[in-house]
């Protein structure tokens, strides 16, 4: 009986404690963290550099998009490669505003997506490498390479089920769960190995720049 009644009360100091941390991180909020806006990320990286203005998307995408910045943007190479890079960055995701997956968006655009696999991307000047998503996606006559993965506080991981994981754990321990979902793209006819080294350069180019913006 003893060990029973001593359970009990156990049981219910942890229901209160719990309770009462859960009341605490909602009544707190988010931790507020610095951050330079996309606008400013660098128009030239490493051999790349900008091509024509930002993307904006139409009122009804951002609606859907539901990020809190984000960057639309085609870089070129003096040799003439090219890639479309993108940033959508949400500042909280307590608010159901999340990541939009690829996986999602593209095939409900009409992309078709193949040849699924992981690469390691070596950022510039040195650095941790980390995993990002590959694919090749087509619609119509256009194929391209696609290269993405997910980045915030600290992380850059290709697996979405682990940044949702990694989201709850930073919710808790520092009260934080913005973060990023980082694209490229890049099209290409018939060289399927080039496409992605030339996707894989930009990402590399980008991948030191994305901490001022994508906070750690």
């Amino acid at each position: 009986m003893r060990s029973r009644g001593w359970h009990f009360w156990a049981m219910l100091l942890l229901l209160f404690a719990g309770g009462a941390l859960v009341n605490f991180w909602e009544r707190a909020g988010e931790a507020h963290v610095g951050r330079r806006e996309l606008s400013q990320f660098p128009q030239q990286l490493g051999a790349w550099r900008q091509s024509g203005a930002d993307a904006r998307f139409t009122a009804d995408v951002e609606q859907v998009l539901r990020a809190d910045d984000y960057l639309a943007r085609d870089y070129v190479t003096a040799d003439g490669r090219g890639a479309n890079f993108y940033v959508g960055y949400y500042a909280t995701q307590r608010n159901g505003a999340t990541y939009h997956s690829p996986l999602n968006c593209l095939p409900g655009a009409g992309w078709t997506m193949r040849e699924p696999g992981v690469i390691h991307v070596t950022p510039a000047g040195g650095g941790a490498p980390f995993e990002a998503n590959r694919y090749i996606v087509e619609n119509g006559d256009s194929r391209q390479l696609l290269l993405y993965w997910y980045q915030g506080r600290g992380r850059a991981v290709a697996s979405e089920y682990w940044g949702k994981v990694y989201t709850v754990i930073d919710s808790v321990k520092r009260r934080r769960s913005d973060g990023a979902m980082v694209r490229v793209m890049v099209p290409f006819a018939g060289d399927e190995a080039q496409a992605l080294r030339t996707a894989t350069d930009l990402a590399a180019q980008a991948a030191p720049h994305l901490p001022a913006y994508v906070p750690d």
